[in-house]
C-alpha cells in the first residue's frame, strides 16, 4: 500500500528531475571573458552601436523631431508586447537580464551590424543580375527573410553558449526569439520613421513620422516578434535541445518563418500578380494574418507541453503535502483556457477572484523553489505562506 511518505518521495524525485532538465533557477551571467560567445555578443553590439550613431548622427539636428516622435511612439508600443511576453514567460521563467541581452542583440547587432549592410549588398546584386524593377518588386522578400532571421537567430546560439543550463527547450527558443524580434522590430520601426522624415526633407516631420507609426504598429502584430519566435523555436529543435529530437520539425519551422517573412515583404508584388489590387488587400487584411497566427499557434502548441509538464513536476510536492490541490497545480501549469475553466468552476465572484490569486501565487512558488534548487528557503516558505493566506482570506 502506498504511504504518504512514498508519495512525497516520488513527487520530490519528479521535482528534482524537472529542475535538472529545465534549468529553472540557474543564474545568468553575461560577462564571461573566457567564453567566445560573450566576445561575439560584445563585438556585435559595439559594431551595431557604431553604425547606429553613424546612421542617425548626421541628421539628428535637422530631423530630430521625427526621430524623437518615432522613439517615443514605438517605446510606448513596446509596453503591451512586454506585458504579453512576460505573461508567457511564466512557463519557463527566463531571467530578465537574459531577455534584455536577447532584445539588445535584436535591436542593435542584428539590425545595424548584420541586416542593414547585408540587405544593401543583396539588393545591389539582385538589381545587377535581374534589373532594378525586378529587385524592387521581389528583392526584399528574397533578402530580409534570410539575413534578418539568421541574424536574429544568432541570439539563441550565443545564449546557449552563455547559459547552456538555462536555454534548454524549444519554448525557451520561442521566448528568446520573441524578445529578439521585439528589439529588432522597435528599432527598425524607428528607422522607418526617421527615413520617412528624411524623404520629405524635414517638412511636417510629425505627420511623416506618425504615418509610419500607424502603419508599422498595425503590421507589427504579424512581424518580427512572430517570425523570430517561430524561427528560434525551430533552431532549438534543429539542435536537438529538449526532451525529444525533432530536427525535421525544426527545419520546417525555420523555413516557414522565413516564408512568412518573405510574403509580407513582397506582399504588393505577390498580391498584384495573383489578383491585382484585390489580391494585395486580401493578403494584407486576411490571408497573411490568419496564416501567420496559425503558424505561431502551431509553434507554441508544439513547444509548450514540455514546459507545462516541468511546472507540474516542480509543484508536485506541494500537491502531495496538501498545500495545493491537483486541480490548482494543473491550472497553474496550464494554458489561459485551463486557468479560466478552473476559475469559472468556483462558486461566486469572491471565490473566482481568490482562485486567480492562488494560481499566481502557485507560479511564484514554483519560481522560488527553482531558485532555491528544490530546497526549502525563507523565500520558499514565504511563498507557501502566501498561498495559505490567500486560501484563508
Amino acid at each position: 500500500m502506498t504511504t504518504v511518505d512514498q508519495v512525497s518521495s516520488a513527487a520530490l524525485s519528479r521535482r528534482a528531475a524537472a529542475l535538472e532538465a529545465s534549468g529553472w533557477g540557474a543564474p545568468f551571467r553575461l560577462v564571461q571573458v573566457r567564453n567566445l560567445c560573450f566576445w561575439v555578443f560584445a563585438l556585435g553590439v559595439a559594431g551595431g552601436l557604431y553604425e547606429l550613431l553613424r546612421y542617425f548622427g548626421s541628421g539628428l539636428p535637422a530631423y530630430g523631431v521625427g526621430l524623437g516622435l518615432g522613439v517615443l511612439a514605438f517605446a510606448l508600443y513596446a509596453v503591451p508586447w512586454l506585458i504579453l511576453l512576460a505573461y508567457h514567460n511564466r512557463y519557463t521563467r527566463l531571467p530578465g537580464k537574459l531577455l534584455v541581452v536577447a532584445a539588445a542583440w535584436g535591436g542593435i547587432a542584428a539590425t545595424f551590424w548584420i541586416a542593414l549592410p547585408a540587405n544593401g549588398a543583396f539588393l545591389s546584386l539582385y538589381g545587377k543580375a535581374f534589373g532594378t524593377g525586378w529587385a524592387s518588386d521581389w528583392g526584399a522578400g528574397l533578402t530580409a527573410p534570410i539575413n534578418e532571421e539568421i541574424g536574429k537567430g544568432l541570439a539563441v546560439i550565443l545564449l546557449i553558449g552563455l547559459a547552456p543550463r538555462l536555454v534548454r527547450s524549444p519554448f525557451d527558443g520561442l521566448i528568446i526569439g520573441a524578445y529578439t524580434g521585439l528589439g529588432f522590430q522597435i528599432v527598425e520601426d524607428v528607422l522607418y520613421a526617421y527615413n520617412s522624415t528624411v524623404s520629405q526633407f524635414g517638412a511636417d516631420q510629425v505627420d511623416a513620422a506618425w504615418s509610419i507609426v500607424v502603419t508599422r504598429s498595425t503590421s507589427g502584430l504579424f512581424g518580427h516578434v512572430l517570425f523570430s519566435a517561430v524561427f528560434c523555436s525551430g533552431i532549438m529543435w534543429l539542435l536537438g535541445r529538449g526532451e525529444r529530437r525533432h530536427r525535421i520539425r525544426g527545419v520546417l519551422l525555420m523555413l516557414a518563418a522565413m516564408a512568412a517573412h518573405g510574403c509580407w515583404d513582397d506582399m504588393g508584388a505577390l498580391g498584384y500578380s495573383l489578383a491585382g489590387d484585390l489580391g494585395t488587400l486580401l493578403l494584407w487584411f486576411l490571408v497573411l494574418p490568419v496564416l501567420d497566427l496559425l503558424l505561431l499557434w502551431l509553434a507554441f502548441r508544439l513547444a509548450v507541453p514540455q514546459e507545462q509538464a516541468w511546472v507540474r513536476d516542480i509543484l508536485a510536492p506541494e500537491s502531495a503535502s496538501g498545500l495545493l490541490t491537483e486541480a490548482e497545480v494543473a491550472a497553474a501549469a496550464g494554458s489561459w483556457r485551463t486557468r479560466r475553466r478552473f476559475r469559472k468552476a468556483q462558486h461566486g465572484h469572491r471565490e473566482r477572484r481568490r482562485a486567480k490569486h492562488i494560481l499566481a501565487a502557485a507560479n511564484d512558488l514554483a519560481q522560488e523553489v527553482a531558485e532555491a534548487g528544490g530546497h526549502d528557503s525563507d523565500r520558499v516558505e514565504h511563498a507557501r505562506s502566501e498561498v495559505r493566506r490567500l486560501r484563508a482570506g
